[in-house]
């Protein structure tokens, strides 16, 4: 990347498993996480800061160069991940739902997101979410934001 560009691109990303299922269990997770760890930081242009989730779903805090295509990076992570899975595991052990939800922040809130994502499984199970971070589809019934806010 040229050094005549700024950029802070910072990520919140997650996704679930297929139907909701607890595929991410004790001997699968440190897999998943593991794989998803490194294949961010081979993949050019990306710059892995945090991974948790639950049994049925996965949170990445990342940060991002200008000409990462943010849903191709998405679609490698997950259909990368889950091919590796299931060849190690010799059977179909993972399979992502279709879809994600992305969230950009700045850099100010960087600790406070990868806290939040490595306390994933203490949030959910106390009720503690945050409806942003956790959405993965659009709610095409929610009122529009007001400009002038």
């Amino acid at each position: 990347m040229s050094s005549h560009v700024f950029h802070e691109i910072y990520l919140h990303m997650n996704w679930h498993t297929k139907n909701d299922s607890p595929l991410l269990t004790p001997a699968v997770e440190p897999l998943v996480y593991e794989f998803l760890r490194e294949r961010c930081r081979s993949t050019r242009g990306v710059y892995f800061h945090e991974i948790g989730g639950t049994a049925d779903h996965v949170h990445l805090v990342v940060n991002i160069e200008p000409f990462v295509t943010i849903s191709d990076l998405i679609g490698d992570l997950k259909g990368a991940c889950s091919h590796e899975i299931n060849q190690q595991r010799r059977f179909k052990a993972l399979e992502w739902q279709r879809g994600f939800g992305v969230v950009s922040f700045g850099k100010r809130q960087l600790k406070w997101v990868v806290e939040y994502v490595q306390n994933q499984k203490e949030h959910h199970s106390k009720g503690g979410t945050h409806e942003r971070l956790e959405r993965t589809t659009s709610d095409d019934d929610a009122p529009e934001a007001d400009p002038s806010a």
